[in-house]
């Protein structure tokens, strides 16, 4: 199995760390042609605008958009949630917009007001995950197709939708592997 991880900008080292943890093979998704052969997409946190605007200047966004919209699985974070959401509340930023969800950028405030918490979610056991928000979007609404896996205070954390993912934290920045395995989990099925 071979994951890109988009890596314009951002956490993309950490995940692709976490993927050869794993034993999975990553590669470095930068073009529209570096998504070749690949069984699925990881989208790193970081800077969505920056992202947004440098994926679409390199014909990224719209490559990664059509192949989504094909089938390919891909797994969002933080940042990565905010480009696949198809609306980000007082944004008319670059995105791909494939995910059935309503998001605030940075809605638990600055960087200063980053934190963790555990996270319960059921399908990945008892024990709680990790969350590390860091200028975290919230998201404030799913579509009709979107399936809630957690939340935080009411708000969804982690969510699914067909072979999307989305998480507003970072699983990558911690040492368990149960998210990135549930990802791929649904690459093996796709």
């Amino acid at each position: 199995m071979l994951i890109g991880v988009v890596a314009i900008q951002g956490d993309f080292a950490e995940h692709i760390e976490m993927l050869q943890r794993l034993g999975v093979g990553a590669k470095k998704v930068r073009l529209p042609q570096d998504l070749e052969g690949i069984d699925g997409v990881i989208i790193p946190g970081g800077e969505s605008t920056t992202l947004g605007i440098v994926g679409s200047r390199y014909g990224l966004l719209d490559a990664l958009r059509e192949r989504i919209l094909d089938g390919l699985p891909v797994f969002g974070t933080c940042a990565g949630a905010i480009v696949l959401a198809k609306t980000i509340l007082e944004s008319d930023q670059p995105r791909i917009g494939v995910m059935d969800i309503v998001v605030n950028r940075n809605a638990y405030g600055r960087q200063k007001d980053s934190f963790e918490a555990d996270i319960f979610v059921p399908k990945l056991g008892e024990v709680p995950v990790r969350g590390v928000f860091i200028r975290a979007p919230v998201i404030e609404a799913v579509g009709e197709g979107v399936e809630v896996l957690a939340e935080l205070d009411g708000k969804p954390v982690f969510v699914r939708q067909g072979n999307t993912i989305a998480t507003t934290f970072h699983p990558e920045l911690t040492d368990d592997t149960r998210i990135h395995r549930y990802f791929l989990r649904i690459c093996q099925k796709a």
